[in-house]
């Protein structure tokens, strides 16, 4: 059961998450391609960026009637990806952390745990702000967004580097293989 690596082979329901995140991550990248403009060069992310009201009414006028069903459709299917990216992150670090019994591992992970949870409901809450500033730009909104979107970003980087030291405290695992 054990791989050459000393981690025990992936359990189903963490493959089973991870292709669920691959084909929403797939599909949500798929849905922005049409959302990337001269006012959004990064499509729906730009529109999570933008600070303030004049560039996310920019953003929005740039996408047109068309689009910005596409961009409605990438807000509401990011509500369906939120809770399968945060379980299989929360997954990834159980398989990550089984063979680290340490007490300082056990502390990192509980971290990055925290960090992925927090990502996911600050992901919800840039959602709903979102959603409610595509009608109407307003620069409250918007700023509240950027800063969720970056909150988002900032818990979801540490949370990737905690497991990446995790796995990085010791190279061989501490019971034999």
């Amino acid at each position: 059961m054990d791989t050459e690596k000393g981690l025990p082979a992936f359990p189903k329901s963490l493959k089973a998450c991870l292709i669920a995140t691959v084909v929403l991550l797939a599909a949500l990248v798929l849905i922005n391609q049409p959302l990337k403009t001269e006012a959004a060069q990064q499509g729906i992310v730009s529109f999570q960026l933008a600070g303030s009201a004049e560039q996310a009414l920019a953003i929005v006028q740039s996408w047109g009637a068309e689009n910005l069903k596409w961009a409605k459709l990438s807000l509401w299917l990011d509500f369906l990806f939120i809770p399968i990216y945060c379980l299989t992150l929360i997954l990834l670090t159980r398989h990550c952390t089984q063979d680290r019994p340490g007490v300082r591992e056990r502390t990192a992970a509980r971290w990055v745990r925290a960090l992925f949870i927090t990502a996911g409901v600050v992901d919800i809450t840039e959602n709903m702000l979102l959603l409610n500033n595509l009608d109407a730009p307003t620069n409250a909104i918007s700023s509240a967004a950027a800063i969720s979107a970056l909150a988002k970003f900032t818990a979801l980087t540490l949370g990737i580097a905690g497991l990446v030291i995790i796995r990085a405290a010791r190279r061989h695992p501490l019971t034999p293989g």
